[in-house]
């Protein structure tokens, strides 16, 4: 009987571009680092993975312990959804990661919870609660100057006070308004008033950093500088200001060529005076300690004290968004304490779930956080119980044994390391750079743009050379990893704590295979994949 083949109605595109470099694998298990994929005589493939969800998998695939306690939380029959009700296991859960932000940060600050279902979720969170809280300066800031109105009225009216002749200028009154007495003022106050109207109803704008992801939702993927994900939506949410990251002269001048103010009428002994007060044109200034998507490149300490100023300066919020990096992956909980960066909110996803949940939180500092966002911010999803409860068993995982789990980041990843950077030492005209930190690391090869291979000239031309050694590696050697997205040239590695010698050494016989083909430009090898 003549049997037909299902049509591809999910992620057809992506499977066919897939299938151009070797990458349209199955998996049908996984363990730790290990995924296992299908032969076509029925047997399983072990392929080493050093993506691990593009660094969602600090204890691996499947970790015994995590799948333990989803068993017990299943068989328990706790209630997964119970919404508008008081949950003691979100509270737990922020609990333990205040005594982490303590510890890490030295403040005894409290830092206050919401919850989404992703990373992206999260950003989105942190996105309505900043502009929440902008919205409520702008608004104090117009009532007080509102205030200063009906008090210089009275000094003009009752004690003659004149108005100063840059008063008018600054407020921009037509001539033919400016006139001694109430006429003049009342002018000078439609002015002001306009002025500050249009300031009002001016959009929020976000500052980021060059290469920086943050997600790919309606706000979020406007903070992420890749432009083939964020331009087709430019239209559809507030924008964001790109700055190099180490420039602290382009940020100054990113933040001197936005600036906005409000005018505020004031009376300065018998005189009416107009002075500017700073609008907030910024939302918030987001930050990645490690910017993975940009090809793993590590905040320096010397930017992020710039970045402190410039917030402190602005009175912008900080964000960390530790989503890719926090979680023990770079040898602490928070990649931002290397560097001594407190965010005023602090994002978390990706290994908080433990490989088998999906959760995000937002860390809000307390005298930043707005309490009416948790009556108008809700997810169906968002603080389940079990994600909730897995994430409390990944907390107590990384601080067993004082923090063991972080060690072993910090080891391992000196480890690896090692392995990567004696690859670049053998194949300096192959391997530009290696980057990152702890279990968070980039390989960075050279352009391959001008190779005397049409294959890899032509992946490299048309932007899609990581996917050509991603399926090399996978193909010829066993190895999952992939380019990051900003980065096309750069490899991630960002396996598990329990990453092994063994699991470390066949990665760096792979790449030394990798780089004998880029170095002889040797078209049939590549083309294998």
């Amino acid at each position: 009987m003549n049997t037909v083949a299902e049509p591809v109605l999910a992620d057809a595109a992506l499977c066919e571009m897939l299938c151009e470099f070797g990458l349209d694998v199955e998996y049908v298990r996984a363990e730790g680092n290990t995924l296992y994929r299908r032969a076509e005589d029925g047997r399983e493939v072990a392929v080493t993975d050093f993506a691990c969800g593009f660094g969602s998998l600090i204890f691996g695939h499947n970790n015994p312990e995590i799948l333990a306690r989803a068993k017990e939380i299943l068989d328990a029959r706790v209630p997964v959804h119970t919404q508008l009700a008081r949950h003691s296991h979100t509270n737990d859960l922020a609990v333990a990661l205040n005594k982490i932000i303590r510890r890490e940060f030295g403040t005894d600050e409290d830092y206050h919870a919401l919850f989404g279902n992703t990373g992206a979720e999260a950003v989105e969170i942190v996105i309505k609660h900043a502009e929440f809280s902008r919205r409520q300066r702008i608004s104090e800031s117009l009532h007080g100057i509102e205030a200063g109105i009906d008090s210089a009225r009275s000094a003009v009216r009752d004690r003659g006070a004149v108005i100063a002749a840059d008063a008018y200028d600054l407020a921009r009154v037509s001539a033919g308004d400016r006139v001694p007495g109430p006429a003049g003022y009342e002018a000078l106050v439609a002015a002001v008033r306009r002025h500050n109207e249009e300031r009002a109803g001016r959009p929020p704008l976000f500052l980021t950093l060059e290469g920086a992801f943050h997600g790919k939702l309606v706000s979020s993927i406007q903070l992420t500088h890749n432009e083939m994900f964020r331009t087709p939506f430019k239209a559809l949410s507030a924008q964001a200001r790109f700055v190099p990251a180490d420039r602290p002269d382009v940020l100054a001048k990113v933040v001197e060529d936005e600036r906005d103010s409000l005018l505020q009428i004031v009376v300065a002994g018998r005189e009416i005076q107009i002075v500017e007060r700073d609008f907030p044109v910024f939302g918030a200034f987001f930050v990645e300690p490690i910017r993975g998507e940009a090809g793993i490149r590590p905040l320096t300490a010397e930017f992020a004290r710039e970045i402190e100023k410039v917030c402190d300066a602005l009175g912008c919020p900080l964000v960390c968004d530790e989503i890719q990096s926090g979680m023990g992956r770079s040898g602490a909980f928070f990649a931002a304490s290397h560097i001594g960066l407190r965010g005023d909110y602090i994002v978390l996803a990706k290994s908080l779930g433990g490989g088998i949940a999906k959760t995000g939180i937002v860390l809000v500092r307390k005298s930043r956080y707005r309490h009416e966002v948790e009556l108008i911010h809700s997810s169906t999803f968002g603080k389940d119980a079990f994600s909730s409860l897995i994430a409390r068993k990944v907390i107590e995982m990384l601080e067993a044994g004082g923090g063991r789990a972080y060690r072993l980041a910090e080891e391992r990843g000196a480890r690896l390391r090692a392995a990567l950077e004696a690859v670049r030492a053998d194949f300096p005209d192959v391997v530009k750079d290696v980057r990152g930190r702890g279990l968070m690391l980039g390989l960075e090869f050279h352009d391959q743009s001008d190779s005397a291979s049409a294959v890899i000239r032509a992946q490299s031309l048309n932007g899609v050379i990581g996917f050509g050694i991603a399926g090399y590696l996978l193909n010829e050697h066993g190895i999952r990893t992939f380019s990051t997205a900003s980065a096309m040239y750069t490899l991630r590695f960002e396996p598990s704590v329990h990453v092994t010698d063994d699991e470390i050494a066949a990665l760096e016989a792979a790449l030394r295979g990798t780089c004998e083909v880029l170095r002889r430009q040797d078209e049939r090898g590549f083309a294998a994949a």
